[in-house]
């Protein structure tokens, strides 16, 4: 099956994914200890709205090194946001199954996302 091309990143299914996991983040996050508020709950939101930050920069960058730098970062910033929710659960803050399941899925989506423009012709 053909698709169009992305016109914007917010067609891009790796940032839509990524999109909806910094709002499920949030709402996670919201029931975080108060002395929380400038330690994990500030890292772990910075590091999951990072994700999608750096799919859309990346999706205007015209060179196929600074694309894939940025898709880097972003793979970079999933996995800090998925250690911060690993010991939010281990600290007893709560967790969300959905969100290592999604986590997973939005990093193969980044590899492919990466791989894919990195073996278009220029």
């Amino acid at each position: 099956m053909d698709r169009e091309p992305a016109r914007s990143f917010e067609d891009l299914i790796v940032w839509q994914k990524a999109h909806a996991f910094v709002l499920n983040v949030y709402r996670l996050s919201r029931d975080f200890p108060r002395e929380e508020t400038y330690g994990l709950t500030s890292q772990l939101r910075r590091a999951a709205v990072s994700v999608p930050a750096n799919i859309a920069e990346g999706f205007k960058r015209r060179g196929k090194p600074d694309k894939a730098r940025l898709m880097n970062v972003a793979e970079g910033s999933l996995e800090e946001a998925r250690y911060y929710l690993r010991l939010a659960h281990d600290l007893g803050y709560g967790s969300n199954p959905v969100l290592s399941a999604d986590a997973a899925e939005i990093g193969r989506l980044l590899g492919a996302y990466a791989r894919g423009v990195m073996s278009r012709s220029s």
